[in-house]
C-alpha cells in the first residue's frame, strides 16, 4: 500500500515573498524526469490591495532553463489556468494547478508564473510543489 509521505516529491517552487508591485513572480524550473505529474500549490497571505488581480500562466519546454519555453497546452494541464488566478480578496488561501508530463504536448521541465496587476498593497504568498513518479516506491 502507497503513502504520501514516501511517494510523493516535495519541493520549493518560489520561496514566501510580499509583492507590492506589479512585478511577476516566476517559480523556480521544474524537472519533471521520472515524474508523470506536479502539482503547483500557491499559498496567499493577507492582501492588502483593494482591486489587485494574480494571473497565474505556465511554461514548458525541453531546455533545462527553458530557453524555449512555451505556453502549457490545455491537455498538459491538470484543472486551468483561470481557477489558479486569484484576486484580491482571495486572503489565506490555497490555489492549485497541475501539470502533466504524460498526456498532451508534455515536456521535461516546466515553471509557475503569478503575474499582478492593480497592485499596490502587500501581497504575500509562496509556491510549493508537489510531483508524482513515474514509478511508485515499493509500497
Amino acid at each position: 500500500m502507497h503513502e504520501l509521505h514516501n511517494t510523493l516529491k516535495y519541493s520549493l517552487g518560489l520561496a514566501p515573498v510580499v509583492v507590492s508591485d506589479n512585478t511577476a513572480q516566476v517559480s523556480a524550473i521544474v524537472d519533471m524526469a521520472g515524474f508523470k505529474a506536479a502539482e503547483f500549490l500557491i499559498l496567499t497571505g493577507t492582501l492588502a490591495d483593494a482591486d489587485a488581480t494574480f494571473a497565474v500562466t505556465m511554461e514548458h519546454g525541453d531546455a533545462a532553463n527553458l530557453s524555449d519555453a512555451t505556453a502549457v497546452d490545455t491537455d498538459s494541464l491538470l484543472g486551468t489556468l483561470a481557477a489558479a488566478s486569484f484576486t484580491f480578496s482571495a486572503d489565506n488561501v490555497v490555489r492549485t494547478i497541475g501539470y502533466s508530463a504524460t498526456r498532451g504536448a508534455g515536456k521535461r521541465y516546466v515553471r509557475l508564473t503569478v503575474t499582478p496587476a492593480a497592485n499596490s498593497g502587500a501581497a504575500p504568498l509562496a509556491i510549493a510543489v508537489v510531483r508524482l513518479p513515474t514509478v511508485m516506491p515499493p509500497g
